[in-house]
């Protein structure tokens, strides 16, 4: 598909991540590699979407890594030299084309506009474009 076909669309953040990680440098890879708790401050114009989420409750964080290199096709896998150089989109590297970052978190308070999450590696100030419900083997549609 040449870039002329491709559609034009736009993302809209509803929120921001705020985070004791300041520096993607020195952020985990992973959530379950040590990041800290988070929140997620929803603008006032989305929280009515929120509503339903309550502590417990497994979310899904689709984030816009705004520290990304989007020229990346190719990297070495947890940016290690060692690693060979494979197609970014067989990673989880955050430098992309689209640099879109999921990740999988547990409410633990919900105060107005505010979520707060067990652990994100997302750093302060990434914008956040969409949250869902983790659905293991729920069938219905929500």
């Amino acid at each position: 598909m040449s870039t002329e076909c491709q559609p034009s669309f736009s993302v809209r953040a509803i929120g921001l991540v705020r985070s004791v990680l300041t520096d993607r440098v020195g952020a985990p890879k992973q959530s379950h590699e040590g990041a800290p708790q988070a929140r997620l401050e929803i603008d006032p114009a989305f929280v009515e979407g929120i509503q339903e989420l309550k502590a417990g409750t497994e979310i899904w964080i689709l984030t816009w890594l705004h520290q990304s290199d989007r020229s990346v096709l190719r990297v070495h896998p947890r940016d290690d030299a060692r690693n060979p150089l494979v197609g970014v989109f067989a990673t989880r590297s955050s430098d992309r084309p689209n640099p879109i970052g999921l990740h999988r978190a547990r409410v633990v308070f919900k105060t107005g506009n505010i979520l707060g999450v067990d652990c994100l590696e997302a750093v302060d100030l990434t914008p956040i474009i969409d949250i869902k419900p983790v659905i293991e083997s729920d069938t219905t549609n929500r």
